[in-house]
């Protein structure tokens, strides 16, 4: 073997493995997301402590992958299609660091919750458990399109946004609704909005990871465009 072809394999490792820490991390977030969801529902204090907890550690990712994307672009000046790689690795694990603060938000939401519940009337919306699961769903997928750099399977995710926006209103509608009936039901109806912006937040980033994967598959900046300008992008390839 040349050294040209030991290089290139090493290279081509390299690359290979910065994906798959991004992977790593996004089933890190995913779990995080997971048993945010589930510690609110219950509620659950100690979940949600756990939660919280373990956002250090997908910050600590996002650092160690970031050095790491900084170190890859000096070292190997990497052009193409390597290039989109490491700049859609850069983005994604910035956005899923993002998601990680969300689930941390929605954890802090269901201890204040667990705290209120005994003393206060607290409503329970089936549109929030709606809408987690609709988000988390985006997520999985995207990181999915992310594995496969499906561009289809990301333009699908993008347009899934939309259900998550639209159920976020809803919610708030009905939110509103409550503390206009019952105003006991004010400081847990703020923290029930409070989680469902976190959820409808997590949607908007899955989108964003969605985009990124087009990206990197197509060279196609897509962040500013509509859904069907998406569509039509990605049915030309």
């Amino acid at each position: 073997m040349s050294n040209g072809e030991h290089l290139s394999k090493q290279y081509d490792h390299e690359l290979e493995t910065l994906r798959s820490r991004t992977l790593q991390m996004g089933g890190m977030v995913e779990a995080q997301v997971q048993a945010a969801i589930t510690s609110y529902e219950r509620p659950d204090d100690k979940v949600a402590d756990q939660v919280i907890e373990g956002d250090r550690a997908i910050n600590a990712q996002e650092v160690e992958l970031d050095r790491d994307v900084v170190n890859m672009i000096v070292r190997r000046q990497p052009t193409a299609g390597d290039l989109r790689m490491i700049i859609g690795v850069a983005r994604t694990t910035t956005e899923l660091e993002r998601i990680g603060d969300e689930a941390t938000k929605i954890a802090r939401a269901a201890k204040w919750h667990f705290e209120k519940q005994r003393s206060v009337r607290t409503p329970r919306l089936r549109d929030i458990h709606t809408s987690a699961l609709a988000a988390a769903g985006m997520l999985r997928g995207a990181l999915d399109a992310f594995a496969r750099l499906d561009s289809a399977a990301a333009a699908a995710i993008i347009e899934e946004d939309r259900g998550v926006d639209q159920q976020f209103q809803a919610i708030l509608r009905q939110l509103i609704t409550f503390m206009m009936e019952d105003p006991r039901t004010i400081s847990a109806s703020l923290d029930a909005v409070w989680v469902a912006k976190a959820i409808e937040r997590i949607g908007d980033h899955a989108k964003n990871i969605a985009e990124h994967v087009i990206f990197v598959a197509q060279g196609t900046d897509v962040r500013h465009a509509s859904p069907e300008e998406i569509a039509r992008a990605v049915s030309s390839e």
